[in-house]
């Protein structure tokens, strides 16, 4: 009988996936935050605050999944360089798992992303690599991963199938622990952005695997493909523009997004995510997020619509990134009249709102 052995030795998989546990069994998990709404609204606004993880934004959740799959999947080994497309926060969270295992990283960006986001992909190890246009990041992240042998992580395509959406502390599972002892513990809607897909994916699986009748929102910026897709239901929708507001707007509809689960989305003015992400600095005392704006801007409107119907319950979001990364754009005078924005109207709005609980936009 002949056999074909091509086993390789798994030391170096061991301890790999040992270093990710031991680094996940040192976390505590992040924050849910209460917003302050007025009491008499009888709704109540909480805001899963994914800053708090040591690289500072919702993606270290995805970047550890990614690893522990490719790992597990044999496609990342010893001295493996590993390349991904990505904006910055993803970028960011991968660098230092990377880091942490000894392997060089890539980061395949478009030349816009922040200085800020750039200074920290480098302080963890990772080198970036530019491209003029963000449709771009995807064929040149399969290149230079082809050219040095190395590994493209893919986050756009893998992070769906990379979380363990039943739960093993997900995202989602986490959210429902943490509301178990609040007046309304089953949120009436849970409102994220869709970014690679990956997060509203697993959110929306697990309420229906746990049978809860919380309902998915997704926010999305201007210019980002996924809610043209989500409304003609055009899976190959793209814009083939950048997005503004970083982390979240995508040029085409990402193989992760499964709009089966989405039960309602919402499409959010580029100023109006600034101005809602400036407001909530305020009322928190903590800088957050362009994303964060968005994802609070779709939450106001759910909010304004509850109360219209005399309806109490919960609306959980999240907070997915702090707002220093954005000193020299979101929070930027300068720049944002560069763009062509004007804060004006929607800061209106949403003064009006935390006033009378009225939604005119």
């Amino acid at each position: 009988m002949k056999s074909c052995d091509r086993s390789v030795p798994r030391d170096w998989v061991d301890n790999a996936v040992r270093l990710i546990d031991a680094d996940t069994q040192r976390s505590a998990d992040t924050h849910l935050l209460r917003y302050p709404l007025p009491v008499e609204w009888n709704v109540q606004l909480y805001l899963k605050d994914e800053s708090t993880h040591i690289t500072g934004s919702l993606k270290h959740r995805l970047a550890r999944s990614l690893f522990l799959y490719a790992i597990c999947n044999g496609w990342i080994t010893e001295g493996t360089t590993v390349v991904e497309a990505s904006s910055g926060s993803t970028a960011i969270s991968e660098a230092y798992f990377a880091k942490l295992l000894g392997l060089d990283f890539v980061a395949v960006m478009p030349a816009s992303t922040s200085p800020q986001k750039i200074a920290l992909i480098e302080a963890q190890g990772g080198r970036c690599h530019f491209v003029q246009r963000a449709s771009e990041m995807y064929s040149e992240a399969a290149r230079l991963a082809t050219e040095c042998g190395g590994h493209y992580m893919d986050q756009f395509t893998h992070a769906e199938r990379a979380t363990d959406w039943r739960g093993n502390n997900n995202i989602a599972e986490s959210v429902f622990q943490q509301m178990a002892f609040e007046t309304n513990p089953v949120p009436e809607w849970i409102v994220v952005g869709a970014g690679t897909g990956g997060t509203s994916a697993t959110i929306g699986r697990y309420i229906r695997y746990r049978r809860h009748a919380t309902k998915l929102a997704v926010v999305d910026p201007e210019n980002s493909a996924f809610y043209g897709g989500y409304e003609l239901g055009d899976t190959a929708y793209g814009t083939g523009m950048p997005s503004r507001i970083e982390g979240i707007g995508r040029p085409r509809v990402e193989p992760s997004f499964v709009r089966q689960v989405v039960d309602r989305m919402f499409e959010v003015p580029d100023a109006a995510s600034i101005a809602t992400a400036r407001c909530a600095s305020t009322r928190l005392g903590r800088r957050v997020g362009g994303s964060t704006g968005t994802n609070l801007w779709g939450a106001f409107a759910l909010i304004a619509e509850m109360i219209a119907e005399g309806c109490a319950g919960s609306v959980v979001t999240l907070l997915c990134d702090g707002g220093d990364r954005y000193t020299g754009t979101y929070f930027d005078d300068e720049w944002v009249a560069a763009q062509g924005l004007s804060l004006a109207e929607p800061t209106a709005i949403l003064d009006k709102f935390l006033m009378t609980g009225t939604w005119d936009a």
